[in-house]
């Protein structure tokens, strides 16, 4: 069988002071391994020569998502701590949360944030997540940012910092819907986003609300027997035309992370044209597929066995991918949400 169809072929060591616990005193300043997909080349550089990569007509894709401040801390009725993380609006019903602890939370339950904002549990779902409804006098909204914390992922070991409501944003981010970062972006500063425009290198917006799931890792051998988590994306018409505009002058595509390129491979037609496009997606890229929605993929370094790993070697091919991980170990790049980032050329 060949390499790269199977989870395990996704485990690599990985020494725990590379995963990245907090941001680099920059965006910018962070590192950039450069993968040339047709050489099998390796360059090391840093974040800001991006712009030395791309070519006026080139395209960015931008998912445009703001993360939530998801995580409500409080208290039960005892007095006891509990936390209510929210994932999503449920239409008419309120919040889809994930909660702790799970069995004390049972439907009728209250947790109290603040006096101004409290959480009641109103049922259970399949999955063992919870319906949750918010009361407060306030914007739901403005409770949640007043209120919340920075879900940083469980890897970083620590609680969230004032930093955190800056630096686990992106600079572009404006739809409110994630708990989670498109971590890609969190590099970008404006003044290199204006460098690139200024090259004559466009950009085009979409959006990919980033669940939980994304931290997931895959727990069957087979990939193909691993249950995908939904997020919500949407490709505009306009964001369609300008990708389809720059495609057809013979710019490449540039997908900034893998929540971009998720949301690019859900509108992609046969022929590498783009449909503007809205919904749930429960896209599992992996080999042997091929990427047909992107020419070149901008990523962070990703967890073993993780679907993003498996997407980067769609992309890029297992063999290079892991050639490149293990660079990257060796070079002691900075890993995961807050570490160094990937550019597949």
């Amino acid at each position: 069988m060949p390499h790269g169809l199977l989870t395990s072929d996704y485990d690599f060591e990985l020494p725990e002071r590379l995963i990245a616990q907090a941001p680099a005193d920059r965006r910018d300043q962070s590192r950039l391994l450069v993968l040339h997909r047709k050489s099998g080349q390796i360059e090391h550089r840093s974040f800001r020569d991006l712009p030395d990569y791309l070519s006026a007509g080139d395209i960015l894709v931008l998912n445009v998502t703001r993360v939530l401040r998801a995580r409500l801390l409080g208290t039960r009725d005892n007095g006891a701590p509990a936390e209510v993380f929210l994932l999503k609006r449920v239409e008419s019903e309120g919040w889809e949360a994930m909660v702790h602890p799970g069995g004390k939370l049972r439907p009728g339950r209250i947790i109290r944030i603040s006096p101004e904002l409290s959480v009641v549990i109103e049922s259970i779902t399949d999955r063992r997540t919870r319906i949750v409804r918010l009361e407060t006098s306030l914007p739901e909204d403005v409770a949640i940012e007043r209120f919340g914390h920075v879900p940083l992922p469980p890897y970083v070991k620590r609680t969230d910092s004032p930093i955190d409501a800056e630096r686990y944003q992106t600079v572009f981010a404006r739809e409110s819907g994630s708990v989670a970062a498109p971590t890609a972006g969190l590099h970008f500063t404006r003044e290199l986003l204006q460098s690139m425009q200024e090259k004559g290198v466009k950009s085009a917006e979409v959006v990919l609300h980033v669940g939980a799931g994304t931290f997931k890792p895959v727990e069957v051998e087979d990939p193909a027997d691993h249950r995908m988590h939904e997020e919500w994306y949407s490709l505009s018409e306009e964001s369609a035309a300008e990708l389809n505009r720059a495609r057809g002058a013979g710019g490449r595509v540039v997908a900034v992370g893998t929540t971009s390129l998720r949301t690019l491979e859900s509108c992609v037609r046969p022929d590498g044209s783009f449909r503007p496009g809205e919904g749930d997606t429960r896209i599992f890229i992996r080999p042997p597929q091929s990427v047909l929605g992107a020419d070149v993929l901008l990523t962070n370094f990703h967890l073993p066995r993780s679907t993003l790993i498996m997407l980067v070697s769609a992309m890029a091919g297992y063999d290079l991918t892991m050639s490149a991980y293990r660079e990257a170990v060796e070079h002691e790049y900075r890993f995961y949400s807050y570490g160094d980032a990937m550019l597949v050329l």
